[in-house]
């Protein structure tokens, strides 16, 4: 990993960060000397990977079991963490599930519950850590994508709506908080191999389709986002924003372009 002077010390909030890619970014960020708080949904959920990460010798992140659907909540939890650690200077708005569904089984509760697992909280949470973010002089706001929306994927309408929802979000927002200092981009992941993608859906077929679809013929890990992430949270991109950076070995690509 790149080290980026410019993290140290800075509080970066990741959400969803118990397991999978914010698991991994949880790591990097703390690895660059970062204060890091994370969210997740088990009051234990981070206890292993704050273990892990102390292990290291780096810091021990700050942990909260939290549904980032219950905005009040997540807000509250947001401005704790401020008035513990300081204002988040980078908040990545990962937490989300891509849980597969027929178009026949979505109920109307379904439906907006899909957009509130995947969508509405990257919103509260920016709302929540603007004004402390630009009272110190600004900062990086990533909203995490995928490229599920842009390859029609079925089975998935619920998620694929609100993942293309994130980049008229991304583009509104960092035209909204530009004059703060703020920018907001969106990180956009393609075939992410994680243990819970294993544990569902991972097989010798489905590896052999990706690569097929792919331009690069390798399968993706956490650490391929987690590297984009630290860039864009960096000061190394501080002329970027309003952007969807695609992290998906040119999966998307390969479906324009048949």
């Amino acid at each position: 990993m790149t080290l980026y002077t410019s993290l140290a010390g800075r509080v970066v909030f990741i959400s969803g960060g118990s397991s999978g890619i914010g698991a991994d970014l949880v790591r990097q960020f703390a690895a660059q000397g970062c204060t890091v708080a994370f969210c997740g949904t088990k009051p234990d959920g981070g206890r292993e990977l704050i273990e892990s990460i102390v292990a290291q010798g780096a810091p021990a992140p700050i942990y909260a079991a939290c549904d980032v659907r219950d905005a009040p909540a997540y807000q509250a939890l947001l401005k704790q963490v401020i008035a513990q650690a300081g204002p988040i200077r980078v908040l990545i708005n990962n937490a989300g599930r891509d849980d597969r569904h027929t178009m026949e089984e979505v109920t109307p509760e379904f439906w907006d519950d899909r957009l509130a697992l995947n969508l509405k909280h990257y919103f509260f949470a920016t709302q929540a850590v603007a004004p402390a973010m630009a009272l110190a002089g600004g900062g990086s706001i990533i909203n995490m994508g995928s490229v599920s929306w842009m390859r029609g994927r079925p089975n998935l309408a619920g998620y694929t709506t609100a993942k293309a929802g994130i980049l008229g979000l991304t583009r509104t927002l960092a035209r909204e908080l530009g004059a703060r200092n703020i920018r907001v981009n969106a990180v956009v992941p393609g075939a992410i191999v994680t243990d819970r993608q294993t544990t569902l859906h991972r097989d010798p077929a489905a590896d052999q389709a990706f690569l097929d679809a792919q331009c690069l013929k390798i399968r993706l890990n956490p650490g391929h986002v987690s590297r984009v992430t630290l860039f864009m949270a960096s000061d190394d991109s501080d002329g970027m924003t309003g952007q969807h950076v695609l992290v998906d070995a040119g999966i998307a690509q390969t479906s324009v372009m048949g």
